[in-house]
């Protein structure tokens, strides 16, 4: 077996920062991330930094998905609080499945894992009101006399077909019916929809997020935070499915965090005590060349999310997709 040569491998700077901005100064700040690049045979990671101002300590775990994630605090009384990962990073391509085993045996081995617990969170159909609209929708499309990969990519393919990209006119917070009433949404709600779509034909799929890296401005997304779909393929395991851009995910796509959805594989979250009156910026730079520390606040790009009075406790990363519609605006 020839030995791939790293020097010839994709290699990207990758520059993701997070920034609070409080309207009085606050205490107890508790938490959570998740900003990690999976290491595995597709990724090497030549360097990553986490800094954080007033740099407390980070304790880091693998959650029940295999995700590396770090917590932290800062009790002290605290104005503003900025997270910053970098990570130089190199990407191999995949080997693409042969897909050469029969269909019907191949389903058989789907059916036999929904007994088994390290597949059944991934099985799990979601209710909703048209979900059976949906499933005969899909019926002439899906039929087991295809393998698991060709129906696979038959249902991205659709999602990339018959839902509209369009950014601000979803968030976080949006439900499965309203996306599939609007047929239209961004890269969350069309790996969303895909895991659906998988799920209700009896194949796993999980949510991946992520960053999908520039090689020009052929693809949806770049330069930004990404989210996409893996679905499990008999005699192969698991393959990447990016319903945004139609396609078999490979070398372009760093995975960050894996999960039943996005909120197994949100970012950032945590609480504070103070005020609920803040600002949220995030931005993710991607590049080929220096990815450099960023030294100056006046550095940080103000693509905001403000939240005035909130009247109850808050999380503003529950808006990060909000954010991430306003970056990928200003870069397309």
């Amino acid at each position: 077996m020839e030995i791939p040569n790293l020097n010839n491998m994709p290699s990207y700077k990758i520059k993701h920062l997070t920034h609070y901005a409080y309207s009085s100064s606050v205490i107890d700040c508790i938490n959570q991330i998740m900003l990690y690049p999976i290491v595995d045979s597709l990724l090497e990671i030549r360097s990553h930094e986490i800094t954080i101002s007033n740099d407390p300590a980070v304790e880091t775990f693998v959650d029940y998905f295999g995700n590396q994630v770090g917590v932290f605090s800062v009790i002290r009384p605290h104005s503003e609080l900025l997270i910053e990962s970098v990570a130089d990073v190199i990407t191999k391509p995949i080997i693409f499945p042969a897909d050469n085993t029969d269909a019907a045996s191949q389903w058989v081995n789907l059916e036999n894992l929904k007994f088994n617990t390290l597949f059944m969170d991934f099985l799990k159909p979601e209710v909703f009101a048209s979900a059976e609209e949906v499933k005969n929708t899909l019926k002439e499309l899906v039929t087991e006399r295809k393998t698991p990969l060709e129906n696979a990519k038959t249902l991205s393919e659709y999602v990339y077909n018959n839902f509209t990209y369009k950014k601000g006119i979803t968030n976080i917070g949006t439900k499965t019916e309203e996306v599939w009433k609007l047929k239209a949404g961004v890269c969350q709600d069309f790996a969303h929809i895909l895991l659906i779509f998988l799920r209700m034909f009896k194949i796993p799929s999980r949510y991946i997020s992520g960053y999908i890296c520039p090689k020009g401005k052929e693809m949806r997304g770049e330069g930004a935070t990404h989210a996409w779909v893996e679905a499990f393929i008999p005699d192969y395991g698991w393959l990447g499915l990016d319903p945004t851009n139609n396609c078999i995910v490979n070398d372009q796509h760093v995975r960050l965090a894996t999960g039943r959805n996005f909120a197994d594989c949100t970012p950032v979250k945590g609480t504070y005590k103070g005020s609920g009156e803040h600002i949220l910026e995030v931005s993710v730079e991607i590049k080929n060349g220096a990815c450099q520390k960023t030294t100056e606040h006046e550095g940080i790009p103000t693509y905001s999310y403000q939240v005035k009075n909130p009247g109850e406790p808050i999380n503003s990363y529950r808006y990060y997709l909000e954010i991430q519609q306003q970056q990928q605006q200003q870069q397309q």
